[in-house]
């Protein structure tokens, strides 16, 4: 049965990933009915449609012009235009332009419906052979060196699968950020081209990820999903040893050099106590002097 378009309502559309055929029925019946679709480059979705032997007025909405576009595609919706959004590849909103309309429609008292369908996210989740009771959806670390390596530094302590996007040109420089603050014995599942002609699967220690991205050129090519265990708990028994030894060498030492000497002194887990030294560190600046 063919779905049409209802009046004054958005349709969230996720679109395929790589292979053209994960479009799903329903996707090309809104699609097809939408008296606008929403792109992010009008480009790329204009050669979909193309394929798919749609033809549709478009609009586009990215991340430079989000904002504005929102205002228009709410007057749409106002004057009963059904729209479907979309992004160039997979669910909108989700590392990519469109929570900004979904949110703006809604504030408007609109219909949001979603239109489920490919994601990088979870189809590297499905391949990765874990158990997923706890996921943390990270998306794009940030581009800076310090600011990247910040950002893992707080995910030192987390107890949840952690998925990553990464871009070709950061890959090297964020499989090792990981590593040095994860640590080298973690296991980390790449996942690059998903659903693409050239698509490839690895799993290995953090600490091999960077020599297996660099065994082959092409590898540090196209786009990346990253699925890294969480960090384990510290090895000695209840962790009061490196508890000990770490507050007594955060006071005198810069926090990386105390937590790497912590390490080899107490056999303890990188990942937790760099969590646990910023912890310190904090309530040392937080406490007031004498």
């Amino acid at each position: 049965m063919v779905e049409e378009a209802k009046d004054a309502t958005l349709y969230v559309v996720a679109t395929p990933i790589g292979n053209l055929r994960d479009i799903t029925l329903r996707a090309l019946d809104i699609l097809g009915s939408a008296d606008v679709v929403v792109a992010e480059d009008t480009r790329v979705c204009g050669k979909l449609l193309s394929h798919l032997g749609i033809k549709a007025r478009m609009i586009a909405a990215h991340d430079h012009n989000e904002r504005q576009s929102a205002t228009g595609i709410v007057k749409l919706l106002a004057a009963g235009n059904s729209v479907a959004l979309t992004t160039d590849a997979g669910t909108p909103a989700i590392s990519d332009p469109g929570s900004e309309v979904v949110a703006r429609a809604r504030e408007q008292g609109f219909a949001v419906v979603p239109v489920p369908g490919a994601s990088a996210l979870t189809a590297a989740l499905s391949i990765s052979g874990r158990r997923l009771s706890q996921v943390m959806f990270c998306g794009f670390l940030p581009a800076r060196d310090g600011e990247r390596r910040k950002a893992i530094e707080h995910l030192a302590g987390a107890t949840s699968t952690l998925v990553f996007y990464e871009a070709p040109h950061r890959i090297l420089k964020t499989v090792d950020d990981l590593a040095d603050i994860l640590g080298n014995d973690g296991r980390i599942v790449l996942c690059r081209e998903l659903t693409k002609l050239y698509e490839e699967t690895h799993v290995c220690a953090l600490g091999e990820a960077r020599a297996w991205l660099e065994s082959e050129p092409e590898r540090i090519r196209g786009e990346f999903v990253l699925v890294v265990d969480p960090p384990p708990p510290m090895e000695d028994k209840d962790g009061l040893e490196s508890e000990r030894v770490l507050a007594l060498l955060v006071r005198e030492l810069p926090l990386k050099k105390a937590v790497t000497l912590t390490v080899e002194i107490t056999g303890g887990r990188k990942n937790a106590l760099y969590s646990r030294a910023l912890e310190l560190a904090r309530e040392s600046k937080e406490k007031p002097e004498d």
